[in-house]
């Protein structure tokens, strides 16, 4: 399936590209997210059409997540949790507690924008979190998991 894109994405291609996606990717995500459009004669026109705004709305959003990156560069999250003795939780800290904990710290952070590659945290500890608020911007929180 031949879609044109219409926001840069990920490991696929900038604004504007012409790529050709599997079709239930295209179908079921890139299109009605609103990331993409089909690549036929009468979408393309209408891209060229809204270039300048979409260009524009790209350069606001990455200059939003620039500012929150510069909100969270340095920050340090601290967590409480049920813990044994040896520090093992009793339960697990995911990207649902860090987001909500950084919300509280005064930062939005969606859940979608924490990325834990090795899975939710199970000890206590200080860890480095990755958050990923822009296809361009990604920042490193510090987080502290301590014993209630």
């Amino acid at each position: 399936m031949e879609v044109i894109l219409l926001e840069k994405i990920e490991n696929l291609g900038i604004m504007g590209d012409r790529v050709s996606v599997k079709p239930g990717y295209g179908r079921n995500f890139l299109i009605p997210q609103g990331k993409a459009a089909p690549a036929t004669a009468e979408n393309i026109a209408e891209f060229e059409a809204r270039r300048a705004e979409l260009e524009k709305t790209a350069m606001e959003s990455l200059a939003a997540a620039a500012a929150r990156r510069d909100q969270l560069d340095g920050m340090t999250v601290t967590l409480e949790a049920n813990a044994g003795e040896e520090g093992k939780l009793f339960g697990s800290i995911g990207t649902a507690e860090i987001s909500h904990a950084l919300n509280e710290a005064g930062v939005a952070v969606e859940k979608h924008e924490v990325r834990l590659p090795m899975g939710a945290y199970r000890q206590t500890g200080e860890y480095e979190v990755l958050l990923h608020l822009h296809t361009d911007v990604n920042v490193t929180v510090k987080l502290v998991i301590e014993a209630e």
